[in-house]
C-alpha cells in the first residue's frame, strides 16, 4: 500500500502569484481548466497501490474543504486535507502528522510540491526506488537545467547508479545541471531521521527561541534532511525528460496551461475543444467557434460562433465571450465576460472581470529560451534595477471593468478596478 503527501504551504507564501491568489488559494488556482494540485492528484490516483492522499498546509480548513470533498467524490482513492497549526516548513508538517502517514502501514510514500507542475512519472520513480532494494531512504525525481539557472533550484552530483554524493539548495557557484523536481519517495524509515532533526532542536531550543519567530518543529526538508542525506549512500535521483515546471509567477501558469493542454491529448481527449465541434446541444449544426488546438472550454461557459480561440487557451465556467472575440495563450477564470471583437494575448482574465467592445489585452510572454536546451522558465522580479515594470503577461484580477476601446499591455490591475483609460507597463492599486 502506498500513500502521496501533496505539500502545498499557506497563504504567507504565494505573493508573486498575486492577485491571483487574493480571492483563491494558489493550489487551487484553475490551470487547464483543473485546479493545480489536482494535476498532482490525477498523477497519483493513477497508480494502482495508492490508497490515500494527505494534503498538507496551513490554508484554513474552510478554503479546502469544498475542494477537498470533490476530490473525494470523483476519485476511489481518500484525500484529506491536514492543517497545520503554523508554518512548520517543508519537512515539519510531514513529522507532524507523521502518525497520519503511517496510519494502514503503508511501504512506501510519496512526497510531491504543490507548486511544480509537471508530466509526473511515478510509477517510473517508484520502480526505481523499489529496484535499491531497501537501501534508498529518499529517492529524488531530477531534470537538466542550463548551468545560468541552476543556481536557483536545489542541485545534485550523483553517480551512474542514482547514489547521490551531493545536495545544495539554491547554491552560489555552479555545482551540477541535475536539478530537484520537489517530487520524492520516502521510505518509511525516513521518519527515524525527521525524529533525531526535532529532538535535537528540542535539546537545543534557547537558540531557536532568538526571535526568529519559528517553532521548533519547523524543520526545511531541503537543507535539514536531504543536503546531510547526501553521501551516505541512502539518497537517490532518478533523472527525467519528462516536462516539469514550477508555477513562481503568473506567467509560469499559462506556461503550464500549454502543457497540460498537451497531456489532456494523450489523458482526457474528451477535456479538449476541437475544431469542428457543435455547441451544446445544438440542433442546428452551429459550430462552437473558430479552434486552434489546444482549447479547453468548460461546458457552461458560452462562446459566439464567430469567435476564434487557440492555441492552448482555457475558458472557465460561465465565461461569456461575444461575437469577432480573438483569443490566444491565455487563461479566462470563471464569469467573466469578453465583448465583442476584443482581442486577448498572453493575459489571464480574473473572475467576473468584464472586458468592453474592441478592447486589446497583450501581455508578453515568458517562456523558457527555445535556443537553450533544459532551459526553464525564467521568473524575473515584478521591476527591474531601474525600478519598472519587466514586460510580463497581463493580469486582471478579480471583479476588473476594462471599458469598450482601451489598450491594455504589460499591465497587472488588482481586485475591483474599473479603468478609466488605457495603460501599459504599470501595475493599478
Amino acid at each position: 500500500m502506498l500513500k502521496a503527501v501533496i505539500l502545498i504551504g499557506g497563504p504567507e507564501k504565494g505573493t508573486r502569484f498575486r492577485p491571483l491568489s487574493l480571492d483563491i488559494p494558489k493550489p487551487l488556482f484553475p490551470v487547464a481548466g483543473k485546479p493545480i494540485i489536482q494535476h498532482h492528484i490525477e498523477a497519483c490516483v493513477r497508480l494502482k497501490e495508492l490508497k490515500e492522499i494527505l494534503i498538507l498546509g496551513f490554508y484554513p480548513v474552510s478554503q479546502m474543504q469544498q475542494f477537498v470533498s470533490n476530490m473525494q467524490n470523483l476519485y476511489d482513492v481518500s484525500i484529506r486535507y491536514l492543517q497545520e497549526f503554523t508554518t512548520l516548513g517543508t519537512a515539519g508538517g510531514m513529522y507532524h502528522f507523521r502518525d497520519q502517514i503511517r496510519l494502514g502501514n503503508p511501504s512506501s510514500f510519496f512526497v510531491l510540491n504543490g507548486d511544480v507542475c509537471a508530466d509526473f512519472p511515478l510509477q517510473k520513480l517508484y520502480d526505481f526506488h523499489l529496484s535499491k532494494e531497501n537501501k534508498s531512504l529518499i529517492t529524488i525525481m531530477g531534470t537538466e537545467a542550463t548551468r545560468q539557472q541552476s543556481l536557483h533550484y536545489g542541485c545534485l552530483v550523483c553517480d551512474k547508479n542514482g547514489i547521490v554524493s551531493h545536495y545544495v539548495e539554491k547554491p552560489s557557484s555552479y555545482v551540477s545541471t541535475l536539478i530537484n523536481c520537489g517530487v520524492y519517495v520516502c521510505s518509511m524509515d525516513i521518519f527515524s531521521v525527521l525524529a533525531s532533526i526535532f529532538y535535537s532542536k528540542q535539546q537545543d531550543f534557547s537558540s531557536y527561541n532568538n526571535g526568529n519567530g519559528k517553532e521548533i518543529g519547523h524543520i526545511q526538508w531541503e537543507q535539514e534532511v536531504l543536503t546531510p542525506l547526501a553521501g551516505t549512500g541512502k539518497l537517490f535521483a532518478l533523472s527525467v525528460s519528462n516536462w516539469w515546471s514550477q508555477i513562481k509567477t503568473a506567467g509560469s501558469a499559462i506556461y503550464a496551461n500549454r502543457h497540460y493542454l498537451v497531456l489532456y491529448k494523450e489523458m482526457h481527449p474528451e477535456r479538449l475543444t476541437n475544431s469542428g465541434m457543435k455547441a451544446n446541444d445544438s440542433t442546428d449544426g452551429t459550430l462552437i467557434c473558430n479552434i486552434y488546438p489546444d482549447v479547453h472550454i468548460h461546458p457552461t461557459a458560452s462562446v459566439h460562433p464567430t469567435a476564434t480561440l487557440g492555441p492552448n487557451v482555457s475558458i472557465g465556467p460561465g465565461v461569456v465571450i461575444g461575437p469577432g472575440v480573438r483569443i490566444r495563450e491565455s487563461i479566462i477564470l470563471d464569469n467573466a465576460v469578453i465583448k465583442d471583437h476584443t482581442i486577448v494575448l498572453y493575459s489571464i482574465i480574473g473572475r467576473g472581470s468584464q472586458i468592453g467592445c474592441w478592447s486589446r489585452v497583450e501581455g508578453t510572454p515568458s517562456d523558457p529560451d527555445a535556443n537553450k536546451p533544459f532551459a526553464k522558465m525564467e521568473n524575473p522580479p515584478l521591476f527591474n534595477s531601474e525600478g519598472r515594470l519587466n514586460p510580463s503577461i497581463t493580469i486582471l484580477g478579480y471583479s476588473v471593468t476594462v471599458p469598450s476601446e482601451m489598450i491594455l499591455l504589460n499591465s497587472i490591475v488588482l481586485p475591483h478596478k474599473e479603468l478609466s483609460r488605457s495603460f501599459k507597463n504599470e501595475i493599478i492599486l
